[in-house]
């Protein structure tokens, strides 16, 4: 299957499911390029941004297992690679 370079954006509304993210982020790390963290204090969220690499099935894994946590909202954009 054709490997796609995509984002997915997670915002955590209740910190008590973090663990259980971090869990899910590191078994699916093989996919994960980048990584960045904003807490929005005044807001009393925060906002992972992922830069991922791999299959639509590798991606929808990872984000489908995400978005059953309470408390926290996925969307992700997936684009084809360029062709080497």
């Amino acid at each position: 299957m054709e490997k796609r370079i995509g984002s997915a954006l997670i915002m955590i509304e209740d910190s008590s499911v973090v663990p259980a993210l971090n869990e899910i982020l590191t078994r699916h790390g093989n996919i994960i390029i980048g990584r960045q963290g904003i807490p929005l204090r005044d807001r009393q969220i925060s906002i992972i941004s992922l830069v991922l690499e791999g299959t639509t099935d590798e991606i929808g894994a990872l984000t489908g297992q995400i978005g059953r946590l309470k408390g926290v909202q996925v969307k992700s954009v997936l684009t084809k690679n360029k062709e080497q």
